[in-house]
Formats: structure tokens, sequence, C-alpha cells
């Protein structure tokens, strides 16, 4: 069978799965993303290691198949994006700004403090405090787009403190990696903050007063698609900006994207058929291909202990340093507790973060195989933790948009 269709082989086994998985999800009162992560385990090394099947030759399979899924990631991230509104956004700076650094101070403080006990030197104890605490919202959005609060208070308080949490998290990183060579020191830091603000400019720039005039002008051009395909375009040049200027993760300029053409007229049109090709195809491989890149046969049952340690502080260090940040943006505390599960799932820059300090000797492999399994445990709880947490809440026309000053006061 040649590689090709092996690939698509592969690609109608996942797409299957992921559908039925989602759909057993649903039944059960679990969002779909919850039963795609699981059947992700499943079909990976842990169970029936669907890349080890006879008729896949192909070593670099799995490869693609990853690749699919960040492209999956980023429209997932757009997508959240073009659902929210700026003004909205702006409401709720204060929340996001303080959920958003306290969600990273507090676990990046008790990684390092719970390394420290364990005997680790100090950068081996930062690495592993910095791994804790890099948040990722994707999994929190789709769930949140599938209760429909997307653009409630906790949603756009969500969503903006994770800007704050990746900016945070990659500056922090930075900095050490910084202060850990000979040379540079300061120099090097403000390159870094540089480089962010530089990125944040330019998006701003770019969204607010170029890009609502291409897209008219491109809308009223007799072409197929032709907004549909400048958006996808657009999403994709955020997301290198994101990399190569800001040094961020790809999927923070994707969503800026989608917040800058969601002032457009164009929104709806560019949702609607963004919306089909992303969650037919792409966003479902995206939770399975995060199953297929675990293998719990490679975590040493020694470790359990210290992988339960890890989890547990990785979800008490997100719910006690977001909640209390959106606490003191006057959210009450069925609210902060909200964001604050939403807050738990670790993702892209928390594996990122733990590969770096692999490759340069900073992190041993058993504290790397106890990382990659506390973002995997997180992964799976987050959704239904997030659902449970909304069940009361959902009901209550009060959820929708107010402002950070009054938490009472509905959104016009």
């Amino acid at each position: 069978m040649s590689n090709f269709l092996q690939l698509i082989s592969l690609i109608v086994i996942i797409l299957f799965t992921a559908k039925l998985a989602g759909y057993l999800s649903t039944r059960i009162g679990q969002p779909s993303v919850f039963g795609e992560l699981l059947a992700g385990v499943l079909l990976g090394p842990s169970l029936l290691n669907l890349t080890g099947l006879s008729f896949i030759s192909d070593t670099h399979i799995l490869e693609i198949i990853s690749e699919l899924g960040e492209i999956g990631v980023m429209l997932l991230m757009f997508l959240a994006g073009l659902e929210l509104n700026l003004k909205d956004m702006a409401k709720n700076t204060k929340v996001a700004a303080l959920a958003g650094v306290l969600g990273v101070v507090v676990p990046v403080g008790m990684g390092f403090l719970f390394g420290e006990l364990l005997g680790m030197d100090f950068n081996h104890s930062m690495f592993l405090g910095l791994s804790l605490g890099a948040t990722s919202v994707s999994i929190s959005a789709q769930v949140l787009i599938e209760l429909k609060l997307i653009r409630s208070r906790v949603g756009l308080g969500l969503l903006g403190a994770a800007i704050f949490d990746d900016v945070l998290v990659i500056l922090l990183l930075s900095s050490f990696i910084a202060l850990l060579s000979t040379s540079g020191g300061a120099a090097s830091i403000l390159l870094v903050i540089g480089k962010m603000l530089l990125f944040f400019g330019l998006s701003v720039v770019v969204g607010l007063w170029v890009l609502p005039r291409v897209t008219r002008f491109v809308h009223k051009l007799p072409i197929s698609q032709g907004v549909t395909t400048q958006a996808i375009v657009v999403l994709f040049l955020f997301g290198i900006a994101s990399e190569l200027i800001g040094g961020m993760a790809a999927i923070t300029g994707a969503f800026l994207a989608g917040l800058m053409f969601g002032r457009t007229p164009e929104k709806s049109l560019i949702e609607g058929n963004l919306h089909s090709i992303s969650y037919a195809f792409f966003v479902p491989i995206f939770f399975i291909s995060i199953g297929l890149s675990v293998d719990l046969h490679s975590i040493d049952m020694s470790s359990i202990w210290i992988i339960a340690a890890i989890s547990v502080i990785a979800v008490v260090g997100k719910i006690v340093g977001s909640g209390a940040g959106a606490l003191m943006a006057k959210f009450n505390p069925k609210e902060a507790l909200q964001l604050g599960i939403g807050m738990i799932s670790r993702g892209e820059v928390g594996l990122i973060i733990a590969k770096i300090g692999l490759d340069e000797g900073y992190l041993t492999n058993e504290t790397f195989s106890s990382v990659i399994a506390m973002i995997l445990i997180t992964t799976v709880i987050t959704p239904p933790l997030l659902r449970w947490s909304f069940t009361e809440k959902k009901k209550k026309p009060t959820d929708m948009v107010p402002s950070d000053s009054n938490p009472n006061q509905e959104s016009a």
C-alpha cells in the first residue's frame, strides 16, 4: 500500500472513531471533546497502537497526523476569537490580567517548591514549575462553544486570561534561558519583551485598519470563497508572525486573527464556511492526535506518585491562582471556580517547555514523562469538570457579558 493510501486509511479510522466517541460522550452527558480525547489514547500506543498496524509502514505518518492536528487547533482558536467582540474583551481586561498572571505565578511557584522538596537543583525545579504554568484553553474553548457560553463573562475572562498566561509564561521561559546564558542577560530579556510588543502592535495596526478594507475589497471580487480563503491565509500569517516575531505560540496569533475578523461585516460568512471544514476534519484530528502522542507504557510505575503530585499541583495551582484573580476582579465565587477550572488544561506550550528542558538537560526523562502524563490528565479531566461547573449557571440569563466593574450588569 502506498504512503498516500496509508495516510487516508488512517484518517478514515481517526475521523470515524472521533465522531463515534464524541457521539457516545454526549449520550452520557459529557462534551464530545471528552470522548475524542479518550479515543485518541485508545488508538495510540497505550492500547491499540494504530500506527503500528501491519499495513502502516510509513514511519512519518504520525508526524503528518500531528501537523494536521496543529492546523486544527489554529482553526479552533481562530473560531473562538471570531465569536468574541473586542468591546466585550475590553470590559474584562481586569479579570484577564489578574487571573492570567496569578494563574501562572501560583502553579509555577508550587511546582518550583515541589522540585526543591524532591532535591532537584534550581534549574531543574524552575523548568518543572514553568511546565506547570502554561494553559491550553483550546479544549476549554471547545467546551464553552458547545455550551454556547463562549461570550459569557467567564468565557471572555478565560480567553483573555489565556493571552496574559501565554505571554507571561513565554516571557518567564525566555528570561530564564537568557539568564542561564553567559552573554546577553538583561539585553536578551528586553529583546524578548520588545518582540512581543512589536507583534501585538503590528497585529493591532493590521487588524483594525488594514484588514477591514482588504476584506471589503476581496468580498466584492468575483472569486469563489474569496473571503474565506483570505481568512485562512491571514490566520496562518498571524500564527507565523506570532512565533517568528513575537516568540509566542502560533495559536495566540490565530486567536488574535479571529478577534480582528470578528469586527468585519463578513464575520458570519467566514464563520459558517470555516466551521464546517474545521469540525468535520481538522479539529477531530487535533483531539485524537493528543492521545496518539501518549504512550502510558513508557511511564515507570515507581513514578506514579510523582505524576499524581504534579497533577494535583497543576489543578490546584490554576484553580487557586486564576480563581483568586477572578475574585479580585469582583467575580462571584462560582464564576471564579469556573474560570479556574477552565484554566486547568495544559497543552502545546507546556509540551514545548518540557521538551526544551529535556533537550537542554534541565529535566530528567522521568520528570519529562511525568509532565507529559500530567498534561494528558489535565486535558482529559478539564471538559467534564468545566461542564459540571456550568450545570446550573448555564440556565441563568445574567451570565452574559457584563463588565468587570459590575458583575450583575448585562451586556446590551
